[in-house]
């Protein structure tokens, strides 16, 4: 099994920032893409930024030039920086990462982690 362990949310006010971190443990041979969703009340979850293993980017065009997605691989850990915030930008932020358990099989299962709450707000 993998757990996906996130921190760094909370309350700002717009224009601040914030960096979330998501760190993955567990039976991992190698991740793949991992990345950030996120959900506001009401609406669907929707992709937010994601980073594959060789280091491309992909961002939803609403974060795109505020928000900065890294990771470290060798800590297994994706983070995002959230800078210039608006009150659209709340909504609970969850990691998700696709990864390998086994060196006898190439299956990619997809993990997420159990959201942060990222509150946008005077």
């Amino acid at each position: 099994q993998v757990q996906l362990v996130e921190s760094g949310g909370g309350l700002v006010q717009p224009g601040g920032s914030l960096r979330l971190s998501c760190a993955a443990s567990g039976s991992i041979f190698s991740i793949y893409g991992m990345g950030w969703y996120r959900q506001a009340p009401g609406k669907q979850r929707e992709l937010v930024a994601v980073i594959i293993s060789g280091g491309s980017t992909n961002y939803a065009d609403s974060v795109k030039g505020r928000f900065t997605i890294s990771r470290d691989n060798a800590k297994n850990t994706v983070y995002l920086q959230m800078n210039s915030l608006k009150p659209e930008d709340t909504a609970v932020y969850y990691c998700n990462a696709n990864v390998r358990t086994s060196t006898m099989t190439p299956t990619i299962t997809s993990y997420w982690g159990q959201g942060t709450q990222v509150t946008v707000s005077s």
